[in-house]
């Protein structure tokens, strides 16, 4: 006899997977490593920043008393190029070229840029400052960051930008959130792989690079994918393996109730069902349970619905081991165009989107059915269609979630 299961709304759904508790743990690696990391405790300032006064440009350094009476001539009595220093005091009328970022001697009030002086014929030691300047293009110690002061805070999701900044106060090594590691399952005695020859009544496992590089963004690490033929006893095998390494398993396929979907019978057996059946489509099969501390998130096979149910279900968790919130911007949209179907259940249509004087407008992006895969190269939002026995006109307002890297 056919399980009878009991649906849940997809925010029921995707509250379940909220109230999990997920390990978020800790590691240290090199800063050169920690692009689109998540920094785990605040890095803070070892030092001011910049430690010295520097030049603001190339040019000529002066002291307060001798910033008067121009044009005059001062003695060059050294040169400070980026990265000298300069050991003793300016006397009256001395000056010393300094070059942009260099550091400026303690006793000099001011840096007069070169465009304002001239060279002296036949003197090569003077130079002759024309005009005094208002400001004095020295950049003091301290003026970016005092010492102890917060760079960037915990939870930040590191860019190049950042690493430069930690890079400027010599920062080697950062602790940032571990990523979480992902197994891949995908299961169907229909499925070849790229190089297979064609056969009848196969297909192409076009779904396992699908997950992967959808894991692969969301920032978790794919540490196995696996192919499996439709075998109950082959799939607990490699289930039980996967489970022992990794922090989340996503499988495709087997879960709906056809005499080979036998990852619906894995979920009802294990320790915490959470969920099995969808008021939604695509997708009404995509199930999630706990065995062994781990959380296996199990997709539908058919493309459209995978995808749809990677970012509604898998995506917010991998963000969540690492501290982070979703990727996917959740806005509220209007219809572009008339919706004319009525649902009796919610559905998750794969459309485009436009932004257009502050409002998002939402289009459906070629086919809504399940399995096509046509539109998920151009697709870039995913929105909701509210169970109605009325089509949605134009402009009717719908949930959208508006998907990353597109």
């Amino acid at each position: 006899m056919l399980e009878r299961r009991k649906p849940i709304t997809l925010e029921e759904a995707q509250a379940k997977l909220a109230a999990l508790k997920l390990p978020q743990q800790v590691e240290t690696i090199p800063v050169a490593d920690a692009n689109h990391r998540v920094l785990a405790e605040d890095a803070v300032a070892a030092y001011d920043y910049p430690n010295f006064r520097r030049s603001g440009y190339d040019g000529y350094a002066i002291r307060a008393a001798d910033d008067h009476d121009f044009p005059k001539n001062f003695h060059v009595v050294g040169e400070i190029q980026a990265g000298a220093t300069f050991d003793h005091d300016l006397g009256e009328n001395e000056t010393a070229r300094i070059m942009t970022g260099a550091f400026v001697p303690d006793n000099a009030a001011k840096v007069i840029m070169l465009e304002q002086t001239r060279s002296v014929p036949e003197q090569p030691d003077q130079v002759k400052i024309m005009v005094s300047q208002d400001r004095d293009n020295i950049t003091p110690a301290g003026s970016e960051f005092k010492q102890g002061a917060l760079l960037i805070a915990a939870g930040t999701e590191l860019n190049p930008g950042g690493l430069s900044l930690l890079t400027a106060f010599g920062t080697t090594e950062v602790k940032v959130y571990r990523q979480p590691r992902v197994a891949i399952i995908t299961t169907g005695t229909e499925l070849l792989n790229p190089g297979d020859t064609p056969q009848p009544g196969k297909i192409f496992n076009s779904n396992g690079p699908l997950i992967a590089n959808l894991v692969a963004e969301s920032g978790a690490i794919v540490t196995e994918t696996v192919q499996l033929v439709d075998d109950y006893k082959l799939l607990q095998t490699n289930l039980e393996r996967l489970k022992q390494t990794n922090d989340l398993v996503i499988t495709d396929g087997g879960v709906s109730v056809g005499d080979f979907d036998y990852l619906a019978t894995t979920a009802r057996n294990s320790e915490q069902l959470l969920f099995n059946k969808l008021k939604m489509r695509p997708g009404s099969v995509t199930t999630a349970f706990v065995d062994d501390n781990t959380l296996i998130i199990a997709l539908s096979g058919n493309p459209g619905a995978c995808y749809t149910g990677f970012y509604l279900f898998a995506e917010p968790i991998l963000r969540r081991f690492v501290a982070q919130p979703s990727h996917c911007q959740k806005v509220t949209a209007n219809l572009a165009r008339i919706y004319p179907k009525t649902n009796g259940y919610d559905k998750i249509l794969r459309g485009t989107y436009q932004l257009n004087d502050g409002r998002y407008q939402v289009q459906l992006n070629g086919s809504d059915v399940s399995g096509s895969l046509g539109n998920l190269q151009s697709t870039t939002c995913l929105f909701k269609i509210p169970h109605s026995h009325e089509p949605l006109p134009l402009n009717a307002e719908v949930e959208t979630w508006l998907l990353p890297f597109k």
